[in-house]
């Protein structure tokens, strides 16, 4: 859990000036408190329209309208006080902490006020200040429910404010009340009227609270409207149709995915390896390092691979803005549903889908979000099951080998490969339950499904902008070491052959290293040194694994992943004769190896931090352990058929 001494220290995140106040945002998860704090601040905190997507806690300056500076904070989503999660607890600590926020900042959903004024009755127990922010009030209004923000602040004792934050409409009215409620004493807490000791009696007496403050306070229809949200949930969430659509906008999304990026990622490599190198190799030149260690370095070494990073970027950004789009319209919420009976088979809640569902983005944020489940047996077997998830970083491999071996159908390849990610989170999931958590029940799925909403541009923007900063964030560090550290042990001469940064890649110490594991492989069908070499650099970083092909191979990466060229052509060769000619066998067998294997050292340190180091440890041995089993299976067969 994220550390964090109190709302007024500095220990999670810088502060707005010395002695400002802080002033906290809370509410329960999906009703656009993120989104808020984003339109308030400028800040790039990852929202979503489905529950969950907050995981751990933002924190930066936001600056009143009359030029006031205050600290403001995005607490993890909570429907309650009463915590049923790590998350939620850790909003209960802060919002009761001995040294609480300034004032308190509660989001509502107008759609469903009832719902949200729950957590609204339990701080107005506290002495604080409060302020209400209303969302969701155009869903409202296509329900027909009308809410006097007048009447329903004299209900609740605090200022209640409507606002739109998706659109940034109601910022400024909100900050004037923040502020005008900053220069106020705390309001005095509500009267109860019942024993605080008696839990049940004291839900009743909210409720009855609650339900005073709506009736008084909104208009609703005589009859319940459906929407056309309503009707088209039955198809979306239906037992039988509902998966087949799943799979049908998944397999849309992969689709463009490795359509649309071809000719950008095309244009990224041509500059790199033309304009860029060209550049660099005259400026050594010009000093007097021409063709020298120094220049292979630069050029075969750093640009190389930063260029190969970069020509992930299309792919990244893709992928990113696709998934937002159906964050962003209530899609995700839907596909928690309908994935739900799965999650049941392995023994895990519905909403363990969530952090599932990001690990296809990136295994790290979506090991930290298993902190929304409140079982830690359920977090544990979460986080074990997230690297069976097809992280984006394995995708550009996937597109390479999915064009190099399979240039007709590449697209439908990729997509099984995310069908056989899929495979292995149920099926290892199934057999830990059923050997390391035997006792352990499944929870029912509790979840509010938002309405459909046409997805908003500048929040795809910013929500796939986050990401595609993470990505580069995360990896471009590892990359260039990587990159780095195989470019010196492919100069480093083994057996007298050659000298330093001139020496026949095959008679390097990266390729004995390489051959000491490769046996290992055989099997499998791909025992040759530079399939085995790559597999280790991936361990460090899968998006590494082209480009240290390219540097086995000393030709230049491919243009285009989906024209692999020379690169693909030296691939293919060796897949053929470490295979015995049983080319496609082996290359299921490495496309499975590469799915299933240990995670990057990024996602490692991820779950080190989240479920300990005996875990970790033993993540890694049974991720080797199923993926070397299942590739050499599925190569023993495919020889045999084929």
């Amino acid at each position: 859990m994220t550390e964090f001494a109190s709302c007024h220290s500095d220990a999670a995140g810088p502060l707005a000036a010395a002695g400002a106040p802080v002033v906290a945002l809370v509410g329960s998860p999906n009703v656009g408190k993120s989104t808020l704090f984003n339109s308030l601040t400028g800040a790039r905190r990852q929202v979503g329209n489905w529950p969950g997507t907050t995981v751990e806690v933002g924190r930066t300056q936001w600056r009143l309208p009359d030029g006031t500076e205050t600290a403001i904070v995005d607490l993890p989503g909570a429907y309650s006080l009463d915590p049923q999660s790590p998350d939620e607890a850790f909003t209960r600590s802060i919002v009761l902490d001995e040294d609480p926020p300034d004032l308190i900042v509660v989001t509502v959903d107008a759609s469903r006020l009832t719902r949200s004024l729950y957590l609204v009755s339990q701080i107005r127990e506290r002495h604080t200040r409060v302020v209400v922010a209303l969302t969701m009030s155009d869903i409202a209004a296509r329900r027909d429910i009308e809410i006097d923000t007048t009447a329903l602040a004299e209900q609740l004792g605090c200022p209640v404010v409507r606002v739109q934050p998706r659109h940034g409409i109601g910022d400024a009215d909100l900050g004037r009340a923040v502020d005008i409620a900053l220069r106020e004493p705390p309001l005095p807490p509500r009267p109860v009227g019942v024993d605080s000791d008696d839990d049940l009696e004291l839900a009743d007496e909210r409720f009855g609270w609650i339900q005073h403050a709506v009736e008084a306070a909104t208009r609703t229809p005589a009859a319940e409207k459906h929407t056309w949200s309503d009707r088209i949930d039955r198809w979306a969430t239906a037992p039988w149709i509902g998966p087949l659509i799943f799979l049908a906008v998944m397999w849309a999304v992969f689709q463009l995915t490795t359509s649309v990026a071809a000719p950008l990622q095309d244009a990224l490599d041509q500059f790199f390896t033309g304009p860029v190198s060209t550049a660099a190799i005259s400026v050594l030149g010009a000093v007097g390092l021409g063709d020298s260690w120094v220049q292979s370095f630069v050029v075969d070494g750093l640009i190389g691979g930063v260029g190969m990073l970069l020509t992930f970027v299309p792919l990244m950004a893709i992928m990113f803005v696709l998934l937002a789009l159906l964050e962003d319209s209530g899609y995700m919420a839907r596909a928690a549903v309908v994935t739900d009976r799965t999650m049941r088979m392995i023994g895990l809640p519905g909403r363990a889908f969530l952090p599932l569902i990001v690990g296809f983005g990136c295994n790290v944020p979506a090991i930290s979000a298993t902190r929304v489940l409140p079982d830690s047996r359920h977090r544990i077997l979460t986080a074990l099951l997230v690297p069976f998830t097809s992280c984006s970083a394995r995708l550009a491999v996937y597109v390479m080998m999915a064009a190099t071996f399979f240039p007709d159908d590449a697209g439908n390849v990729v997509f099984a490969m995310y069908v056989i990610s899929i495979l292995f989170v149920v099926v290892v999931g199934m057999a830990l339950r059923r050997t390391l958590w035997r006792t352990m029940g499944s929870e029912p799925l509790l979840l509010d499904l938002p309405p459909y909403q046409l997805p908003h541009l500048r929040l795809l923007g910013i929500v796939a902008w986050g990401r595609l900063r993470g990505f580069l964030k995360t990896a471009s560090g590892i990359i260039v070491a990587t990159v780095a550290a195989v470019w010196l042990l492919q100069s480093v001469p083994v057996g007298g052959q050659g000298s330093f940064a001139n020496v026949p890649v095959q008679d390097s110490a990266y390729a004995t290293m390489a051959r000491g594991i490769s046996p290992i492989f055989a099997p499998a069908g791909f025992g040759n040194w530079e399939a085995t070499g790559a597999l280790a650099v991936g361990f460090v970083a899968k998006e590494a694994v082209i480009s240290s092909w390219a540097q086995t191979y000393a030709v230049a990466e491919p243009m285009d992943l989906h024209s692999p060229g020379d690169l693909g052509e030296a691939v293919r060769a060796d897949f053929a004769e470490s295979s015995g000619g049983h080319t496609t066998a082996a290359v299921w067998a490495f496309l499975i190896f590469l799915l299933a294997y240990t995670p990057c050292v990024a996602t490692l340190a991820t779950q080190w931090r989240e479920i300990g180091r005996k875990w970790t440890f033993f993540g890694v041995a049974m991720q080797f352990t199923v993926a070397w089993i299942v590739a050499v299976t599925v190569f023993q067969i495919g020889r045999m058929l084929t």
